[in-house]
């Protein structure tokens, strides 16, 4: 069941969004939808951090393994012996290293965000139903409070 309440203020929205959390909905129970960012709303339903941090850890952590990894092996495949330097010379690495960390970080940082979205259909990006400048509260769930 579904319930949905139209506002055309901020004032009364942000005073219905404060008695349904205060009724014990949480912010999955939750659709809002505003004509322009309030930032109120955020600080109201308070989301839990995305867990997106951990894939650009992951992502950033290989990059430097995958760099560090690139760079020894390709040194001792075809070692160049000049001027006494040792062949694998760590501080020639490091602008490698750091660019596949920022590379492979991206990468997989974008493709969490993909997962972490459900791969999202085409026919989702617009939502059928135009509010207009109306501040709207969509309530999902089976039972009402």
């Amino acid at each position: 069941m579904s319930q949905e309440f139209k506002f055309e203020e901020k004032e009364p929205f942000l005073q219905k969004l404060q008695e349904l959390l205060s009724k014990g909905y949480s912010f999955r129970e939750l659709a809002v939808f505003t004509p322009f960012p309030v930032h109120e709303v955020e600080e109201l339903l308070n989301p839990p951090p995305s867990p997106l941090r951990f894939f650009t850890l992951l992502g950033a952590l290989s990059g430097l393994l995958f760099g560090l990894i690139l760079t020894v092996w390709t040194s001792l495949d075809y070692p160049l012996i000049g001027g006494g330097k040792p062949i694998v010379a760590l501080p020639a690495f490091i602008i490698i290293m750091f660019e596949m960390t920022i590379l492979f970080g991206g990468v997989i940082s974008f493709l969490g965000f993909l997962m972490l979205s459900r791969f999202p259909a085409i026919e989702q990006f617009v939502n059928p139903v135009e509010y207009g400048n109306d501040f709207v509260i969509q309530i999902h769930g089976e039972e009402q409070k």
